[in-house]
């Protein structure tokens, strides 16, 4: 019997990495990549990467008063060629978290990192940006793909949030499983989900996908955040699910166990519950957002977090300039 890894490949589901370091992808082959502040911060402590900081800090200071911002961009644009050398489907470049309510500042910020990738030889084709799931972050999705320019629209929670993203014409959405379920394990105590199917998170992006499939939207799903292997294999047949190398580890050993296809768009089309789309503006969006106190909460904390972390790469890079 093959592994669960590569049984998860055999049921349509493409996999993804979710890290930034380099071997970790050769060991597991996946086809994308995706990287963000966080993962840049862990990746910023290996002495393995610290050309690439090298690298940018001396393109930032080409920049004159713009170095710092300019430095930090050229790092996540280095990581993310370095990353298109070794898979070969696409790279998720992060728009800064701290632009997550501002449509023009984070249009222009997407255009300045795809101009960059094309500098270094790289089409926009393999490149999907990604954007905070506000509604600000939507609307400048949408604009960005009437450009030809590929979104990924993250840290999103909430229904109202994946159907705001497939009637922008976004490219790929990418809802957090273990985020949502850390939330409810908080707040129920509840430690383990001996039914994957009633995991929350699982839950969600089922219904998502179901949908999506349902109306025939272009818009792919792509699980994220996963906190164990079971979450993964209740969403066998998902478009894309992006793993950490550890879980992608545990997936590989296992060599006992039959993987079933859980997602598939036939099975969509037939549900009753999707029979009619649903079209949200502004005010609809973020009423439906209020209401759901766990998106709420983990939209604000995640764009937080990874604001953090940006501000931490920040001093880092600083400390380079200055020296």
């Amino acid at each position: 019997m093959s592994n669960s890894l590569e049984q998860l490949r055999k049921l349509k589901t493409v996999v993804v990495a979710d890290t930034g370091d380099f071997e970790s992808m050769k060991a597991f082959k996946p086809t994308d990549a995706t990287t963000n502040p966080s993962l840049m911060l862990a990746a910023a402590k290996l002495p393995q990467y610290s050309h690439l900081f090298d690298k940018a800090v001396a393109y930032g200071k080409t920049q004159g008063a713009n170095a710092l911002q300019a430095s930090l961009d050229y790092l996540f644009v280095l990581f993310g060629v370095e990353i298109l050398n070794i898979i070969p489907g696409r790279v998720s470049t992060e728009v800064d978290a701290r632009l997550s309510f501002n449509v023009e500042a984070s249009i222009e910020k997407a255009r300045q990192i795809i101009a960059l990738y094309e500098k270094e030889g790289i089409e926009r084709n393999r490149i999907l940006i990604k954007l905070a799931s506000t509604w600000e972050g939507v609307k400048a999705a949408e604009t960005l793909e009437k450009e030809g320019i590929h979104c990924n629209l993250t840290l999103l929670f909430s229904f109202a949030q994946a159907v705001a993203c497939a009637e922008a014409g976004v490219t790929l959405i990418s809802p957090f499983v273990g985020r949502i379920y850390d939330y409810y394990v908080k707040k129920t105590g509840k430690t383990v989900y001996e039914i994957p199917d009633e995991d929350p998170g699982v839950q969600s992006v089922r219904r998502i996908y179901n949908y999506y499939k349902h109306h025939g939207y272009k818009t792919v799903v792509m699980g994220a955040s996963f906190r164990n292997i079971n979450e993964i294999k209740a969403l066998a047949g998902c478009d894309l699910l992006t793993i950490a190398p550890s879980l992608l580890k545990q997936l590989e050993a296992e060599t006992t166990v039959t993987v079933e296809r859980a997602l598939c768009p036939e099975n969509a089309a037939q549900l009753d519950d999707n029979a009619k789309p649903l079209h949200y503006d502004e005010a609809t969006f973020r009423w439906e957002l209020n209401e759901d106190e766990m998106a709420t909460e983990k939209l604000a904390e995640g764009i937080r977090k990874f604001a953090a972390d940006a501000r931490t790469l920040e001093k880092l890079i600083e400390a380079k300039l200055g020296a």
